[in-house]
This record gives structure tokens, C-alpha cells and sequence, in this order.
């Protein structure tokens, strides 16, 4: 019964009205495609002029960092080595590094609100690519899940350590060393970026 109905003739428009939406659809789909060239077009030229900056092989040394995701996080931290003296500097502009609130005996920690949206968002799309491509990151996030955290908190407390670590990078011309940014807990200690 089910597929006899499911069988049947569809309800059809007049013809007229058939052949405005058949072109309706078309125009719609040459928009689409004109926008899709466009951002193509913008892609390239944003991969290109990447390319050229002087910071372009520390920041794609990175993992989860490529040409258009690392252009996003240079567009966004700029290029001038003064304007965040420190890393903690750099993570609050991020929204990466909690708030910690205390009033005599309470003390309660938050993430924050007020941050560079665009930035934050690029945080969280660098710490899910670095899950795949680094291990030290996925172990990190791991003992973060482990100890109780969410995925968003997780991935935040990542993204602040990554970018603790680009920053130092950036600062004494450094490729992104594994070793150096998630010691194993079996290794003697190192001097790590915070």
C-alpha cells in the first residue's frame, strides 16, 4: 500500500510554472558558482601573499597549520613582535587563557567572552587539525578529557598551549620542535614555551 502510494504519478504545476522554477534553479546555481570562483580566487591570492611573508615557515611549521588557516592567524595576531609583549598577552586577546575570579573564599575560573571572535574561532579549527597531525597534542587533549574537561574546554586549553608556543616562535625565529612543545613525561625536562 505504502509503495503503491510512493509509486503514483507526482502532483504536478502547470507547465509555465515548471519551466520558472527550472529557471529559477539555474540562476540560482550560476550564483553559486560565481561565489565559489570567487572565493577560489581569494584563496589563491591569500595563499600567495602568505607565501612571500617572513614568518610563513614558522607559523605552517605548526601541525594543524596550513597556507589559509596560518594566513587566518597571522591576519589576526599581525605581524608587528611589540604589540604582545608576552604570551599570556597574546592568549587573553585569543580568549584562550581562563578569567579567574576571586572575592575573599570563592574563587571560580570561567572561560572568556570578550576576545577576538575571529581569532578564537581559528583556534578552534587549528586544535582539531593538530588532534590528527601531532602527538603530543592528541595526548594533551586526551589528559584534558581524562582530568574532566569537555571538548570545547579541551580543545581550548590546546589551542592556549599551541599558541603560547607560536608565540615564542615567532619571537626567536623558530620552526615548531614536537619535543620541545609536549615533552614526554619519561624525558628530563626542557625549557617550554608557556
Amino acid at each position: 500500500m505504502i509503495r503503491a502510494g510512493l509509486r503514483a504519478p507526482a502532483l504536478r504545476q502547470p507547465g509555465g510554472v515548471e519551466d520558472a522554477f527550472g529557471r529559477q534553479a539555474l540562476a540560482l546555481l550560476g550564483i553559486l558558482d560565481a561565489a565559489c570562483r570567487a572565493a577560489d580566487d581569494l584563496a589563491d591570492a591569500a595563499r600567495e601573499t602568505f607565501a612571500a611573508h617572513p614568518d610563513h615557515q614558522v607559523i605552517t611549521s605548526f601541525p594543524g597549520l596550513g597556507d589559509l588557516l596560518g594566513a587566518r592567524v597571522l591576519a589576526e595576531i599581525g605581524d608587528d613582535r611589540t604589540r604582545f609583549p608576552d604570551a599570556r598577552n597574546l592568549k587573553a586577546y585569543a580568549g584562550s587563557s581562563p578569567v579567574t575570579r576571586a572575592s575573599g573564599r570563592s574563587r571560580t575560573v570561567v572561560h572568556r567572552r570578550v576576545k577576538n571572535q575571529r581569532l578564537a574561532a581559528t583556534g578552534h579549527l587549528w586544535a582539531f587539525g593538530a588532534l590528527t597531525s601531532s602527538t603530543g597534542a592528541r595526548a594533551h587533549y586526551d589528559r584534558r578529557r581524562g582530568g574532566g574537561d569537555r571538548h570545547n574546554a579541551a580543545s581550548r586549553h590546546l589551542f592556549n598551549r599551541l599558541l603560547g608556543t607560536l608565540h615564542h616562535c615567532l619571537a626567536h625565529g623558530l620552526t615548531y620542535d614536537e619535543a620541545t612543545a609536549f615533552p614526554s613525561p619519561t624525558s628530563p625536562p626542557q625549557a617550554v614555551a608557556a
